[in-house]
């Protein structure tokens, strides 16, 4: 017994000090990866109540990797066999060499540690065993000379030629399986036809690379498995399945792990949010023509589920709307075929733009318009009525702040309260014309905004060659209400003075009751000449004005400032008195509605 132990130890100081252990390099046993960061840490936590070597390492941009080491070679050959043999780490687990291992963000995140030296101590031996009387001991020994008596070597991965031959071996459904999970994971943008040409090889190259492995082209038995088995799980945790929707008409693949059905409000079908996952899908469904499809275009734009920032496009049968901002990211898609508008629209949270980009994809792959059925009669075109019947049980985008403008030049240029334009980050004529600052003065109290593209009024002002005269009839022309009407109204008054109350000689005074969305609007005489720009109404805690007291800036200041600003103002000769139809159709075609967004 006693030689038995002597010969053993022997053997273990042997190995432990020659040069063949001490020159080993040192490599890791990769257990499993992930390709969601929350799911990988999970994973690891798991891992490390288990063993007391469990790091986690980003491999490329979309997978994380778990390993247990570092090892030397041969110890790490023996401690994947080991823990295969017993169940405790997966049957595709392999070693790495971790070359490829970027950020660690297991346990504590921060860059990979570099190689650490590896030294052989001694175990310290334990009084309370007597090799003479332990009867357990002897096996023991039997089962310690076997662990160091040669081994065949570990079996880590197929050479490219054997693993070409079990390639050959797949079935095309299993070869068309390969790439629908190179493509799930992004690797793979061609055809699915199971034919490994040399796109196929590349997205396989892909992938090896990825995932820290080297780059054949050929995917090993091991790996396949690996990349299949990831494809399985992606897909039970987001529900992929293919949704027949027969009332919409509508073939698509839904994540019914993150949605469900809610109801019908044509030409829309709603699927909520399942478990406070923040995702929503709306299949769209409605009979139209091209003026139906522009028409839906245009109010989708006009909803919170859809950001204004993001790419657009549009063509004579399809569109597209990609949304985003801080809170909510978006995609729109809609088609016109045989007289039936048919797509759908997907809503997300920004933070969980990696898995959802694989979502959108499955989505866009499967889209598929079926039969002739529709949700809605039909609206073509869209007036007024139609599309507050499209927003229904959806909340429409409202701006900021909207006030009052009017156009000073015929190619556009609106004059109006400064008041509306104070740090927006989006202005808008009649909440659809794109409009930027070209000057602004706040101690006048006024503001010039430019549309992006030249527009061309049914009207523009012109201001009167004369001083008005004290109390003859004005009306000003505003969105009272701001956005909630769609036309100006007028308010009618007179003139009280040419200045203001202190004698301010670029104020003119009026008698008028106004609201808050009349400011920026003009103030028009009986022949429809202009003769001031409604301000705000005064804010002063201290001295309370009756509230048909309002101000404007007085025609001649305004005058003066658009020259001064590079617009030249009309100015025209006293005209007789209009008839009231005539002034309210002059004022409505120079009267704008301003608005800020934020």
């Amino acid at each position: 017994m006693l030689k038995r132990l002597v010969f053993l130890g022997m053997m273990l100081v042997g190995l432990a000090f020659s040069p063949r252990a001490q020159a080993q390099e040192l490599v890791w046993v990769q257990v499993e990866s992930q390709p969601r960061l929350a799911d990988a840490i999970d994973r690891a936590r798991a891992y490390a109540s288990l063993f007391p070597n469990v790091t986690g390492y980003r491999l490329g941009a979309d997978w994380y990797t778990i390993v247990l080491g570092p090892y030397p070679r041969d110890e790490a050959e023996v401690q994947l066999r080991d823990l295969k043999r017993e169940g405790t780490i997966p049957a595709d687990s392999l070693i790495t060499l971790g070359r490829r291992f970027g950020e660690r963000y297991f346990p504590d995140g921060g860059l990979p540690a570099s190689t650490p030296e590896v030294s052989v101590i001694a175990p310290s031996p334990d009084p309370a065993t007597d090799p003479a009387t332990d009867p357990t001991l002897d096996a023991a020994v039997e089962d310690a000379i076997a662990a160091i008596e040669p081994q065949a070597p570990a079996i880590l991965e197929e050479t490219p030629a054997e693993a070409k031959r079990a390639e050959a071996a797949l079935s095309r459904d299993e070869r068309m399986q390969l790439q629908t999970a190179l493509e799930w994971f992004g690797f793979y943008t061609a055809k699915i036809d199971g034919a490994f040409g040399a796109g196929t090889r590349k997205s396989m190259a892909a992938w090896q690379e990825a995932n820290a492995l080297e780059a054949t082209g050929i995917l090993t038995t091991m790996q396949r498995e690996t990349l299949v088995a990831a494809y399985a799980v992606a897909q039970a945790e987001l529900g992929l399945q293919t949704v027949a929707e027969e009332k919409a008409g509508i073939e698509i693949t839904l994540p019914l792990a993150l949605v469900q059905f809610d109801r019908y409000e044509p030409p829309f079908a709603h699927f909520e949010a399942k478990d406070a996952s923040g995702v929503k899908v709306i299949l769209i469904s409605e009979p139209g023509d091209q003026a139906t499809l522009y028409g839906l275009y245009d109010v989708l734009q006009t909803l919170e589920i859809v950001p204004l920032d993001g790419e657009r496009s549009r063509n004579e049968r399809n569109f597209t709307i990609n949304g985003r901002n801080a809170n909510t990211a978006s995609y729109s898609y809609a088609q016109l075929s045989k007289g039936l508008i048919k797509g759908f629209i997907l809503i997300w949270n920004p933070a969980d733009d990696e898995r959802m980009s694989r979502v959108l994809a499955a989505m866009q792959s499967s889209f598929k318009p079926v039969g002739d059925r529709a949700l809605d009669p039909g609206l073509v075109p869209l007036d007024a009525a139609q599309r507050q019947g499209l927003q229904s049980g959806l909340e429409v985008r409202r701006p900021a702040l909207s006030r009052t403008g009017f156009y000073v030049s015929s190619q556009g240029v609106v004059l109006t309260t400064a008041e509306v334009v104070d740090q927006c980050e989006r202005i808008t004529f009649d909440l659809t014309t794109e409009a930027t600052v070209l000057a602004s003065d706040t101690n006048l109290g006024a503001a010039l905004l430019q549309p992006a593209k030249p527009l061309s009024p049914r009207a523009v002002a012109y201001f009167p060659a004369a001083a008005a005269r004290i109390g003859g009839t004005v009306a000003v022309s505003g969105y009272s209400y701001e956005d909630r009407l769609p036309a100006p109204v007028l308010t009618f008054g007179s003139l009280s003075a040419n200045e203001g109350l202190n004698g301010e000689a670029h104020l003119a005074r009026f008698d008028l009751a106004t609201l808050a969305g009349d400011a920026g609007g003009p103030v028009l005489d009986s022949s429809g000449a202009v003769l001031g720009m409604l301000l705000p109404q005064a804010n002063d805690a201290n001295r309370q004005l009756p509230a048909e007291v309002a101000f404007a800036l007085a025609a001649t200041t305004v005058q003066q400032w658009l020259a001064t600003s590079g617009v030249p103002a009309t100015t025209t000769a006293g005209k007789g008195a209009l008839a009231p139809e005539d002034l309210e159709e002059l004022s409505a075609g120079m009267t704008v509605l301003v608005s800020c967004w934020k």
